[in-house]
């Protein structure tokens, strides 16, 4: 029975107990061996005598390891709290206070960070460091690989970190329901099976990646662990690993193209990669066709979630070249609605903030109350859409403004928080960087902003890295022939690069660039 995600490990196991279930490079585990190291960490971590419910912390680079600390602690009552290796010592601090961290399990990359704020919890180890703490090495020695525990599936199971628009850092609770629906309804979609390879090139700190973990198990396939660093090496798995499923985010299909063509493989190289999915930004005609070019018999999924939820709509791949910048519709079990501030359902081509009803709706934010009413809300802000059955019903205001066509597919406009008001108008921030990346190809991250200006609300900043300076007047040009004149950039500036989110290290961080415009 699937009622958690370790069921889905042990039903794996139970199938397919000699096969591959996870792959980094030359390192390779069976289900039989996943299970029997799963079971002796759990084990492990049953007997530090911790209260149902404590807070775990995670904090390293994705290896098998992580894979293995992830089931266990799944496996127990605990709460995973995932920590980006990418943060500076003081966002680690905030998180471990703010979480209530009793425990850490760390590398040796990592280990030198926790020291240094002092952290007075247990702390474990990947492998042996100091005699003083525990490693998993030893544990695997020591405890026993039997291991069973009944668990509450509508207890908090895991809680990622994540950054505001206004720079602060934000936990969201997941259930083990949350994560068991989210790995069913997308398995299913993306029609997953036991042959399929599926990459691990995302971050474990969240959803979407920690879905690419379930999914394989849900499946009784096999995860390829892979780290980004040149697109090179990124075909070189890929073809190695004999990836048939691919989950990327927009940035990897810009990076994995920078290098001379002649450097990549072949297109029919890449016949064995069957899906490939995308989410966690916007998806550009550009990158569609480069997608097609290089992997032409796979089924591309354009997908849309959120912070409040794995996941909302999909494209269907049938709709890809059709519309490559729709987010689609919404995925099974889940029904979305797009409101207007008056609370009516918008026509056509009407701009409003996108409802998420029905599956998948994590907890709320942890230890913000604030927050979470912000963004989860009583079913009656749907009262002049749909016919309310049940009054204590939760949906969630998602702050994402979007528009349908007259087929009812939908688009993405921009962040409620991110748009700008300026001389009376809502611009979207996206709206014109799409036209900086569609016209100045030698710009590889822009960022557009506002700030205020008392005369006219706010004034909109351009900020774009690129290897050389773009004469401005090259750029102000272009972007009159596309962009109304209230759309128009006051200031335009180049950096070398540009600074990105410790959460979404491939993401600029406005946050940080605004506040240097508010000096």
């Amino acid at each position: 029975m699937q009622n958690s995600i370790r069921s889905l490990l042990e039903i794996a196991h139970k199938k397919h107990p000699n096969k591959i279930a996870l792959i980094e490079k030359e390192n390779k585990l069976t289900y039989q061996e996943l299970l029997t190291k799963v079971n002796q960490l759990a084990n492990y971590f049953n007997q530090l005598g911790l209260e149902d419910g404590a807070r775990v912390g995670i904090y390293s680079n994705k290896s098998i390891e992580q894979v293995i600390t992830i089931l266990a602690l799944l496996s127990t009552p605990y709460i995973i709290v995932p920590i980006t290796r990418f943060l500076k010592p003081e966002q680690v601090e905030y998180i471990i206070n703010d979480a209530g961290i009793e425990c850490i399990v760390t590398d040796k990359t990592k280990i030198s960070t926790i020291e240094k704020i002092n952290f007075q919890g247990q702390m474990i180890t990947f492998e042996p460091l100091q005699d003083a703490l525990v490693s998993l090495k030893e544990i695997y020695k020591c405890f026993n690989s039997n291991f069973d525990l009944e668990l509450d599936t509508d207890l908090p199971a895991i809680i990622t970190y994540g950054f505001g628009s206004d720079g602060s850092q934000k936990g969201i609770v997941m259930t083990q329901k949350n994560l068991l629906d989210g790995t069913r309804i997308v398995s299913n979609y993306l029609d997953l099976n036991e042959d399929d390879i599926i990459s691990g090139l995302l971050s474990f700190n969240l959803d979407y990646g920690l879905n690419q973990i379930f999914c394989t198990l849900h499946a009784g396939a096999t995860l390829a662990l892979h780290k980004f660093i040149l697109p090179s090496n990124f075909f070189g798995h890929l073809l190695k690993d004999k990836v048939t499923v691919l989950a990327l985010m927009p940035v990897h299909i810009s990076k994995m193209f920078d290098e001379d063509s002649h450097r990549l493989p072949m297109s029919s190289q890449l016949d064995h990669v069957r899906v490939i999915t995308s989410s966690g930004g916007n998806i550009t005609k550009e990158m569609v066709k480069k997608v097609d070019d290089y992997f032409k018999p796979a089924k591309f999924y354009s997908m849309h979630g959120l912070i409040e939820a794995l996941r909302s709509t999909y494209l269907d791949p049938s709709q890809i070249h059709i519309r490559p910048t729709s987010i689609g519709k919404a995925i099974p079990e889940v029904e979305v609605y797009i409101i207007n501030e008056e609370g009516n359902e918008c026509q056509a081509y009407e701009v409003g903030e996108l409802i998420h009803r029905g599956c998948c709706i994590y907890q709320g934010y942890w230890n913000s109350e604030k927050s979470t009413k912000e963004r989860f809300k009583n079913i009656s802000i749907l009262e002049k859409v749909i016919t309310i059955e049940n009054p204590d019903e939760i949906v969630i205001a998602t702050g994402d403004y979007v528009y349908k066509d007259e087929e009812g597919y939908i688009y993405f406009v921009d962040r409620k928080d991110d748009m700008i008001k300026t001389s009376g108008y809502r611009v979207s921030p996206k709206e014109i960087e799409d036209v900086v990346y569609s016209n100045f190809k030698e710009i590889k991250q822009c960022a557009v902003f506002g700030v205020p200006n008392a005369q006219i609300e706010e004034e909109i900043i351009l900020v774009y890295s690129a290897k050389d300076k773009i004469p401005l007047n090259e750029i102000t040009f272009e972007l009159k022939k596309h962009l109304a004149t209230y759309m128009m950039p006051t200031t335009i500036e180049f950096r070398e690069s540009l600074p990105l989110k410790a959460s979404h290290h491939e993401v600029v961080d406005k946050a940080v660039l605004k506040k240097e415009f508010l000096i």
